[in-house]
């Protein structure tokens, strides 16, 4: 997925339109996860970690974020995220596309060093 990202700021909210070419396989589950005054999803992909890198930094975030095999993301990032592309699953459909793909890490690894 290679793509492009412009971010508006509108009358309090965010716009976001991006040009991409092929299809995306970006995964986010609802905003439900309370931390800190805000609601978190998860951010995941199907295909690769590359591809889940790439559209991350589209949408503002920091490879630093990375959590091994997702990116957790809050409400404005994950209507970004939608809004770039991204598919609104479930949380079971979450977890079970990247295992298919061999993208999840198992209970108990730890992250990779940044």
């Amino acid at each position: 997925m290679k793509g492009e990202l412009c971010l508006r700021r509108e009358e309090g909210s965010i716009r976001v339109s991006v040009r991409q070419a092929g299809p995306v396989t970006i995964l986010v589950d609802d905003a439900l996860w309370q931390w800190r005054g805000r609601r978190w999803a998860h951010l995941v992909s199907d295909e690769s970690y590359d591809e889940l890198h790439r559209f991350a930094a589209l949408i503002g975030k920091r490879r630093a974020a990375f959590q091994g095999d997702h990116y957790d993301v809050d409400e404005t990032e994950r209507e970004m995220a939608l809004q770039a592309g991204a598919v609104a699953v479930n949380s079971r459909e979450l977890v079970s596309r990247p295992r298919a793909a061999g993208l999840r890490k198992p209970r108990g690894v730890p992250s990779p060093r940044r």
